[in-house]
């Protein structure tokens, strides 16, 4: 069993351009995030100049999510995603 909390390297690719917008984290290895889990990057708040791509290296802590806090996650993620079902994008009133 692995232990809850755990330090490990981690890439940060940031792009702010007209074209992209995001900021993605890869773990190293092959570590599988669950729902629940909580991954914190460390290092100072990351800031790039627009039309920008830079990738960083940190570290980041996992914490892994005990029994019910996945329960938890997913309960409320059901519940969340039932919201969606609410929207309509009819013109007019559903009959």
């Amino acid at each position: 069993m692995s232990p809850r909390t755990f330090d490990i390297p981690c890439r940060i690719a940031v792009e702010q351009s007209e074209e992209h917008f995001h900021a993605h984290v890869e773990l190293a290895g092959e570590v599988a995030i669950a729902p629940g889990d909580r991954v914190r990057v460390h290092g100072a708040p990351i800031q790039i100049a627009f039309g920008e791509t830079a990738v960083f290296e940190r570290m980041a802590t996992v914490t892994r999510a005990g029994t019910l806090g996945r329960a938890w996650t997913r309960l409320a993620a059901y519940f969340d995603l039932k919201e969606l079902y609410e929207v309509s994008f009819n013109p007019g009133r559903v009959r």
